[in-house]
């Protein structure tokens, strides 16, 4: 009886490469004559009107189609080349002006001479089966060069060989159960891992931890999104560039009108999200300073479908109320009276219903880093009924326009009203005299967190008595905070709209009230994020959780050797939590 055993053969080459990415800018009026103020927002909607109106579905399908044409993995001279293209259209198309900005950052790339491939040996190593070393192209791209076999960057390199043991999708909960519920160590093992549900990256961490190793207004609102893609990127990302493309095309046409904004519009194309958000984290980290003391808001622009049932959208809590208007504002149909709005909200995928915003995409830095307010829209799935984690094909060489065009959006309606969405948001958060940004939704939200995450808490009842640790603190704040946002909007009514002091004022209040919420200490263990609010999971990057301190001490504490340090850890998180919380309270309080 021969032991049959498995070698994976991972071979990689790890190369500093120039990545570049794009920032166009519509530069906002550095000063108005206050006695245009109130005709300036008379006209602001109509001018919303005519910058939705203008987006064209067949625009975006012939985005789509152009920017899909070859593989443009990110570092390539096919995405330079992509890159320059787009920027001649912004330029073509009204921008003020467009920059590409290289930085050199270490990008992983499969070795070609040597594929990466995975054998069943037997016991003298002789290979029995050997997996395909790449994918079949599709038709119509038989004749198209350099598209990468499939390979997970920044592996390590090497020729394991091993016993094989199934672990699902490589989750926390997975290796909990096969090793708590059914005796199985996966030490010393090959696992077999499923694409989706959680990032990628977090599969590895969780399997073996690796090594340590001024031209704008002064105020402005971006709308980002990256190009790089693994292949053709049919809808990861391009039809987020395609619909960003189609914003720019339609703030053209109102530039060339004589239309500006209040504050300047940021329009960006990043390089290398799929090596780990490489492109929009450099650029966030050259500038934070100015992005702290300027940033309005990051509207995310990855993906545009992801399914074909409804709108989804994920954002910080002060942006719902700006979501719940855009949407009523959009026709997902033009020759029917239901707007995008009644779609999303009868589907119960309205900001708040139950997703916290996480990470996975080039928001992160922004959002969870820096405390700059964000959002992200898509067409998304029946999560009810399509229990699969990602759209079949993700980050397979089948992405392709053709993919969009005869099964996800074949009217290309859907990705017009993400298209409208998103733009309608930013368009929204330059032009509108006060930011439309509530923080009485940010007080509601903040209350159904402290109690869930309360309620975690309360599963140890004795451990919480015998350690002496409280939510009262944290109740309390958030209760702070509530009368301090309802004061805060009630002055916002006798509001004197002609005093651009005033105005100034309440507009930073609202602008800096999600910087409030960042601690310059970072999470322990996790000193990049720095929201004491949100943050992605830390055991799953694409999804959030809130109050992120607290939830990590709180993971698995039943079963920590230190109890005692364990239960420390949680009621200093939440004195950190509380006291955040309060400060930001104190931020909504009129100026001495």
């Amino acid at each position: 009886m021969k032991t049959e055993s498995r070698l994976v053969q991972w071979i990689c080459w790890l190369i500093v490469i120039t990545s570049f990415f794009l920032t166009g800018f519509i530069i906002g009026w550095f000063a108005r004559p206050t006695s245009t103020d109130t005709s300036h927002d008379a006209g602001s909607r109509r001018h919303l009107r005519e910058f939705l109106d203008e987006m064209r579905a067949e625009n975006i399908r012939d985005h789509l189609r152009k920017f899909t044409r070859l593989p443009h993995l990110a570092g390539t001279e096919q995405n330079l080349q992509l890159a320059e293209q787009i920027k001649g259209e912004w330029l073509a198309y009204g921008l003020d002006s467009v920059e590409m900005v290289p930085y050199d950052v270490l990008l992983s790339y499969p070795n070609i001479s040597q594929p990466n491939y995975i054998s069943i040996v037997d016991e003298l190593g002789n290979e029995m089966f050997n997996t395909s070393l790449s994918e079949p192209v599709p038709e119509g791209y038989e004749n198209v060069s350099d598209i990468v076999p499939p390979y997970s960057a920044f592996s390590a390199q090497g020729q394991p060989v091993g016993d094989l043991v199934y672990v699902n999708y490589g989750r926390t909960e997975d290796f909990f159960q096969l090793e708590r519920e059914m005796g199985i160590n996966v030490t010393g093992k090959i696992v077999i891992v499923r694409y989706g549900n959680v990032f990628r990256g977090n599969k590895m961490v969780i399997v073996t931890p690796l090594p340590l190793c001024p031209l704008l207004a002064d105020r402005y609102v971006i709308l980002g999104g990256h190009r790089d893609a693994w292949v053709f990127g049919g809808i990861d990302p391009v039809t987020g560039a395609a619909v960003v493309h189609e914003s720019v095309r339609s703030a053209g046409k109102l530039l060339r009108k004589g239309w500006r904004p209040r504050r300047s519009i940021v329009f960006a194309s990043w390089d290398a999200e799929e090596f780990g958000l490489l492109g929009s984290t450099e650029w966030a980290e050259e500038n934070a300073k100015v992005l702290q003391e300027r940033a309005v808001a990051y509207i995310n622009a990855d993906s545009a479908i992801e399914g074909m049932y409804t709108l989804r959208i994920d954002c910080t809590p002060s942006l719902h109320t700006l979501v719940y208007d855009i949407t009523k504002q959009v026709n997902l149909n033009q020759l029917s009276i239901n707007c995008l709005f009644q779609d999303y909200t009868v589907a119960r995928c309205f900001p708040g219903s139950s997703v916290v915003l996480g990470s996975g995409s080039d928001f992160e830095a922004y959002f969870i880093r820096l405390g700059i307010a964000a959002g992200r829209a898509r067409y998304t799935k029946n999560r009810k009924t399509e229990r699969y984690s990602s759209y079949p094909v993700y980050h397979s060489v089948y992405e392709t326009f053709e993919l969009v065009e005869r099964f996800y959006d074949p009217s290309f309606r859907k990705l017009r009203a993400v298209a409208q969405v998103r733009g309608g948001l930013i368009f929204l958060l330059a032009d509108s005299q006060l930011l439309p940004l509530d923080a009485s939704q940010y007080a509601g939200s903040l209350t159904k967190y402290a109690h869930t995450i309360a309620q975690l808490g309360q599963k140890h009842p004795d451990a919480l008595v015998k350690y002496g640790v409280s939510f009262d603190s944290l109740f309390s704040a958030v209760e702070n905070f509530t009368v301090a946002a309802r004061d805060f909007h009630e002055r916002l009514t006798t509001l004197d709209r002609t005093d651009p002091i005033q105005i100034r004022m309440v507009n930073d209040q609202l602008m800096y009230l999600e910087r409030a919420f960042v601690d310059p200490l970072g999470l322990p263990g996790r000193p990049f994020y720095r929201h004491v609010i949100f943050a992605p999971s830390s055991h799953n990057k694409y999804a959030g959780e809130s109050f992120p301190g607290i939830y990590d001490a709180l993971f698995d504490i039943e079963r920590t050797a230190n109890p005692k340090e364990a239960w420390d850890e949680v009621r200093r998180q939440i004195s950190i939590a509380a006291f955040t919380v309060q400060a930001a309270a104190m931020t909504l309080t009129p100026p001495a």
